[in-house]
């Protein structure tokens, strides 16, 4: 078994590789999910758009803008 120790140089020169290891091979930072309101999720999962005009069940439009 060795009982040598590492110079400084050497240690440094260890440390910067590591350095450039984990950086190099790193996991890609995770992708940011855009956050919505409760009612603005609830309006994209029923597809409903702002430009929509709600429709009276008896036939014409019950709002107009």
């Amino acid at each position: 078994m060795a009982t040598k120790t590492a110079t400084g140089e050497e240690a440094a020169a260890i440390a910067a590789a590591v350095a450039r290891f984990e950086a190099e091979f790193a996991a890609a930072p995770p992708v940011a999910k855009p956050t919505y309101g409760a009612w603005q999720r609830a309006a994209l999962l029923e597809g409903v758009s702002a430009k929509e005009t709600p429709q009276d069940p008896q036939g014409g439009a019950r709002w107009q803008s």
